[in-house]
């Protein structure tokens, strides 16, 4: 192998960033290729490494700037790119799942066999330093023999209630079981082999928009290497618990990898009195040491050696070492460990009972009405309010797949690149009305100007090459100053500086001075909504508009949580939407879309736990201390870590959080007819009471 390998990442997505950090911190490796259809997700990671961009498989083996690639696609894209770069004499790291089958991981297997390359299963937790540990107690007989292991994934998956529900993760029930499961089924196979399937039961159903259901609880019953196995997938609202127990004759361990813990317990010697208080003692100090090594790791690395981080590192650093040194994959990733993973992942699939298939209404749309970010909470909401008033809508998504099969004869998704905008401005013809409610998710504010705010202008360009009657673009109320507890806003209420906030209401204050100039300049038939604090229809319990949050189950306020916040239902904003599209003399107008004030932060977990008996932990937010704490990160950001990017936090953009200001919506209200639900009572039925939070 040539030194340094030379490594492709194939997909440009969030895991990409994961395997890029690892493999910067691997001796004898460099990034020298980010291969992306879309060019421009691509870029920041490409830079950041001094990589090379392309945007198709076939020119990046044709350029010969890799040894080796990481395959991070969407799973099903898997089997064919890894066939394709193995075939082109790359060594290739799959991300799980590594196929959807047992035949195309052979099938992978075979192309790396023919081709001489080596084919490596991106089983990342099993690289973990604890789990290791683990491991080496199993072996060497340190737990006695073992009767048993537990392998629990409990963790919330947000999409399965607030979306996006295009993902192909939720397209098929069994595509939960394909994501998620090679995690616990690699731990398993890793420690005892291949696995027998007896049972498989799945439960807590949720209902998803269009009809169709997905269980959220899946318990499945083996036998490997003559040890009972369990393992247990809970996905709706719960506190985190990945971990990997196993109990022997002499001795339990826990291994909690979402932490990188490790834990044993064992009988002891002491008498009658002094035996459970050993035990707890030696199970605290236990605790306790791992604890403080993870603390001490945390600092010494300025919080680069997360857990999740470190499971990558492992792994990467393992399979480089055996490639440079021509060794053979090491068997925790290797292709005969990725088959069995499959092999017990198929064989439980074919226990799942057949779902069958909503039906789907036919019928050719007629959209008159474009909702762009249409499958998102409030492009859900608003898309299903407009069809209920008759309209047809077309919606524009990054895919073909949308949470509307119930009503398809009225929507029609259509899949366009929001940086092409000749694509965009076909996509308008014969549209009245536009709602851009697209919005990107930047670390930098040269990415915001070139995704968010870019995007946005494309968007006004096509709106006024396509004479479109109307465009609706959603702003949002964190661009104001909420810094003042005695100011009432309105739309009159300038944002003032933007250059010390936060991104989001940096990009998006950006966005809307950009387009206003087009409205006065060239006449841009321009709404502005800002929404305040979306609450109700199927968005998510863990709004970061109230707070930080810990989990389901611990959240930390934004300031005391005493103040008023401008809460809205979703349902009253997508009233508000609508109303735009025809209301006279609005085009010109911005509208802050905030329900009645009525409820304060502390009001709505009051009712929360009042209502659905959930005891979420709730802790005031110091703003000034967050503040400083912002500070301090920031300046270890800047001068430690060497980012020229980072953003240097406001004292006015902390308090701006807390929403310490009230707002005034009577000019919605007048202006547009809006109603939003005036009765606290009504509104906290739906608010809490209809959506399901907790999944259950």
């Amino acid at each position: 192998m040539p030194s340094p390998i030379r490594v492709g990442l194939i997909g440009a997505g969030y895991i990409a960033d994961w395997h890029a950090t690892a493999l910067k911190a691997t001796k004898g490796v460099r990034i020298t290729a980010i291969c992306d259809r879309n060019a421009a997700a691509a870029h920041p990671l490409a830079e950041a490494h001094g990589a090379q961009v392309f945007t198709s498989v076939p020119d990046l083996i044709a350029s010969s700037s890799c040894d080796a690639v990481h395959i991070l696609t969407p799973p099903d894209l898997h089997r064919d790119i890894a066939v394709e770069c193995l075939s082109g004499g790359l060594h290739v790291l799959v991300e799980k799942p590594v196929g959807l089958s047992v035949a195309e991981v052979e099938e992978i297997e075979t192309a790396a066999r023919d081709s001489g390359t080596s084919f490596i299963a991106g089983h990342n937790f099993l690289g973990l330093p604890r789990y290791l540990r683990l491991k080496d107690q199993v072996a060497s007989g340190t737990l006695g023999r073992i009767s048993s292991v537990h392998i629990t994934w409990a963790l919330p998956l947000s999409p399965l209630r607030s979306g996006p529900y295009g993902l192909w993760l939720l397209r098929e029930a069994k595509n939960l079981l394909l994501e998620l499961g090679p995690h616990p089924f690699s731990f398993a196979v890793d420690l005892l082999g291949p696995l027998e399937i007896r049972a498989l039961e799945t439960g807590q159903p949720v209902t998803l928009p269009g009809g169709e259901t997905r269980p959220q609880s899946w318990r499945i019953l083996a036998r490997a290497g003559g040890v009972d196995v369990s393992f247990h997938l809970s996905l709706v609202e719960t506190t985190d618990d990945r971990s990997v127990t196993v109990r022997g004759s002499t001795g339990m361990a826990r291994l909690d990898f979402a932490a990188d813990t490790a834990v044993t317990s064992r009988d002891n010697t002491a008498d009658l009195v002094l035996n459970p208080l050993r035990k707890s003692l030696g199970q605290a100090g236990g605790h306790l040491r791992e604890g403080l090594r993870n603390a001490a790791l945390q600092l010494a690395s300025l919080n680069r050696k997360s857990p999740y981080g470190q499971s990558f590192r492992g792994m990467v650093s393992t399979v480089y070492a055996d490639l440079a040194a021509g060794r053979p994959v090491d068997g925790r990733f290797s292709g005969a460990s990725a088959r069995m993973v499959m092999q017990g992942i198929e064989d439980t699939l074919a226990r799942l009972p057949a779902q069958p298939a909503p039906a789907i209404p036919q019928g050719t749309p007629k959209p008159r009405v474009m909702v762009i970010g249409g499958t998102g909470y409030v492009g859900r909401n608003l898309t299903r309010a407009l069809v209920a008033r008759g309209h047809d809508v077309r919606v524009l998504s990054r895919g073909r797949h949308g949470p509307f099969s119930d009503i398809a004869d009225h929507v029609e998704i259509m899949p366009v690149d929001l940086r092409d905008q000749g694509a965009i401005a076909q996509a308008m013809d014969g549209i009245h009305t536009v709602y851009n409610l697209a919005k990107s998710m930047d670390m930098t504010w040269g990415s915001a100007l070139e995704n968010d705010v870019g995007t946005a202008m494309r968007i006004g360009e096509a709106a006024l090459q396509a004479g479109v009657s109307r465009l609706i673009y959603t702003g949002t109320i964190a661009s104001y100053d909420m810094s003042d507890p005695r100011a009432v806003i309105t739309e009159k209420t300038p944002f003032g500086d933007t250059e010390n906030r936060n991104l989001y209401a940096r990009s998006k204050a950006e966005c809307e001075a950009r387009l206003a100039r087009m409205q006065r300049d060239r006449g841009l038939p321009l709404i502005i909504a800002r929404p305040g604090i979306v609450v109700g229809g199927d968005g998510p319990l863990q709004h970061w508009g109230i707070g930080r949050w810990h989990g389901p189950g611990a959240v930390k306020l934004w300031g005391n949580g005493r103040n008023i916040l401008p809460f809205v239902l979703a349902d009253d904003l997508s009233d508000g939407l609508i109303a735009m599209m025809d209301a006279p003399g609005a085009i010109g107008q911005s509208f802050n879309l905030t329900g009645e004030q009525m409820l304060s932060a502390r009001d709505y977990f009051d009712a929360i736990h009042a209502r659905l008996n959930a005891g979420i932990r709730v802790s005031t937010g110091h703003l000034t201390g967050l503040w400083l704490a912002g500070s301090v990160k920031y300046a270890l950001k800047r001068y430690a870590l060497g980012r020229s990017d980072a953003v240097r936090p406001s004292l006015a953009d902390w308090k701006s959080r807390a929403h310490l200001a009230r707002f005034d919506n009577s000019h919605p209200k007048a202006a547009l007819n809006w109603q939003p639900e005036p009765d606290r009572a009504a509104f906290l039925d739906r608010a809490i009471d209809g959506p399901r939070l907790f999944g259950i």
